[in-house]
């Protein structure tokens, strides 16, 4: 590359980076007022073992509840599906299928089975995320359900559905 063909590059990045792109963002969250009401009705719709956690966008904790016969280590299970259903903005179950060692290969050609070793996720269904059209702005996860992963699915589905006029 000749040199002024390099110093072009490097002004037009210049110029690129100060201006066009240059802007505040405004990005859509979840409320703890509104996470409360989606772990409230979620955690109304199991039994008293379950526990759920509901995340923001950046997959921060907003509202945990605990059921009153719920085990203690139903609190991290919880928290890494509504993660794990916030980071892929798709249900936890659903990622946990599209990672599995054996899943099909992606259209790129590659097996995304690695993206398990990644921290905090867990291939387990429960977690659902919370969406306001197509932007995922937290999640909801469940553990503890007599019936596994899909009642605790359902449930958080549930949970989200009692909102659904104020995720508009």
């Amino acid at each position: 590359m000749s040199l002024r063909l390099a110093a072009a590059a490097v002004l037009a990045m210049t110029a690129l980076s100060t201006s066009a792109g240059a802007q505040v963002l405004s990005e859509k969250n979840i409320s703890v007022h509104l996470a409360l009401q989606i772990a409230e009705a979620a955690l109304a719709c199991g039994t008293d073992r379950v526990s759920v956690a509901v995340v923001d966008r950046t997959g921060r904790l907003r509202v945990f509840l605990q059921g009153d016969g719920a085990a203690p280590h139903n609190i991290e299970l919880a928290r890494r599906k509504a993660y794990t259903a916030e980071t892929f903005g798709r249900p936890s179950g659903e990622w946990a299928q599209r990672t599995a060692p054996d899943a099909p290969a992606t259209g790129v050609g590659q097996n995304i089975s690695g993206q398990r070793a990644l921290s905090d996720v867990i291939p387990l269904q429960g977690g659902v995320p919370i969406k306001v059209g197509n932007v995922t702005i937290g999640a909801i996860g469940l553990s503890g359900a007599p019936m596994g992963g899909p009642q605790e699915e359902a449930c958080g589905k549930a949970g989200i559905e009692k909102v659904a006029d104020q995720l508009k």
